[in-house]
């Protein structure tokens, strides 16, 4: 039986090294797009985190492993967009979201989480989140929805064409 939706040529995948578990994961039992033409780049600026991925992925030669701080990579980042950018920060989320949300490729995801309040949130922090999901639901380029799971989830995909 195949899977469904039918899958897209592969083309990078962005996010912090959590994702790129997950990305590998994904789909158990169907294409995935993780085949020889895909690309994972997993920004992450906790060395000991970094080391974690790399100790799993590090002789995959389709990974890319940059160490440092999100918000400057992206600001940097050139080239192809990406079918999933998952934002694991602010970086992507709260600071650099135009940006992040450039890099997601028409039909691509859009995944950030850590959305439900938390005992240890500033103050402050409920606001933020409240204006960043406000934000992007009103979005035209994007469709989304919240998803009741884990720290709480937003999936967006990118409007495919005009």
């Amino acid at each position: 039986m195949p899977c469904w939706p039918p899958w897209r040529p592969p083309a990078p995948v962005a996010g912090s090294s959590s994702s790129a578990r997950a990305w590998a994961r994904a789909r158990p039992g169907c294409s995935t797009g993780w085949d020889g033409a895909a690309r994972l780049v997993t920004v992450e600026r906790d060395e000991t985190v970094q080391a974690v991925a790399r100790e799993h992925l590090g002789s995959d030669p389709r990974v890319t492993f940059v160490a440092g701080d999100a918000g400057a990579w992206l600001e940097d980042v050139d080239g192809e967009p990406f079918d999933l950018v998952f934002a694991d920060t602010w970086p992507g989320k709260f600071t650099h979201l135009e940006r992040a949300l450039r890099l997601v490729a028409p039909g691509g995801t859009y995944l950030i989480d850590d959305l439900d309040p938390q005992p240890d949130w500033p103050e402050e922090h409920a606001d933020a989140v409240r204006r960043l999901l406000a934000g992007l639901e009103e979005r035209k380029d994007f469709r989304s929805v919240r998803l009741a799971w884990a720290s709480g989830l937003l999936v967006a995909v990118r409007v495919a064409g005009p």
